[in-house]
């Protein structure tokens, strides 16, 4: 019997990840995505002791777009999710994947021992680059 690889959310994360903070507009918000061309934003921190959020583009189009609210007049506290569940980048994709199943989330920060974000990873980050080098 073949001893099976380990693939980590390291393997498979997005370094790059692009932070608003949470008084920002939805339409600020949504001039970030569109420039960098990603549909999540993580929140930052307010100070030390608090938790980082996340934004995606489907929480907009929820609470702003079907909710007929103004994106000027609608702030990202307003429509985030918080705090936001993270994973570790030496956890397995398969543990990462099961986690997002259960929570019902899609994508989530990467965040290391000394809390500090060292990625992001989706569903999508786990499947097309982990789940081919796993079977």
């Amino acid at each position: 019997m073949s001893e099976q690889k380990i693939i980590t959310v390291r393997d498979v994360m997005k370094q790059n990840y692009d932070i608003v903070e949470g008084m920002a507009t939805v339409r600020q918000a949504l001039e970030v995505m569109r420039y960098v061309d990603t549909k999540s934003l993580i929140v930052d921190k307010r100070h030390e002791q608090d938790e980082y959020g996340i934004v995606l583009l489907s929480d907009i189009a929820k609470k702003v777009l079907a909710a007929n609210k103004s994106p000027d007049r609608t702030s990202i506290y307003e429509v985030m999710t918080k705090p936001a569940l993270t994973v570790h980048p030496d956890m397995h994709i398969r543990y990462a994947s099961a986690l997002f199943a259960r929570f019902g989330i899609s994508r989530a920060p990467v965040v290391d021992g000394s809390g500090k974000i060292v990625g992001i990873v989706s569903h999508t980050d786990m499947v097309m680059k982990g789940l081919m080098n796993l079977v």
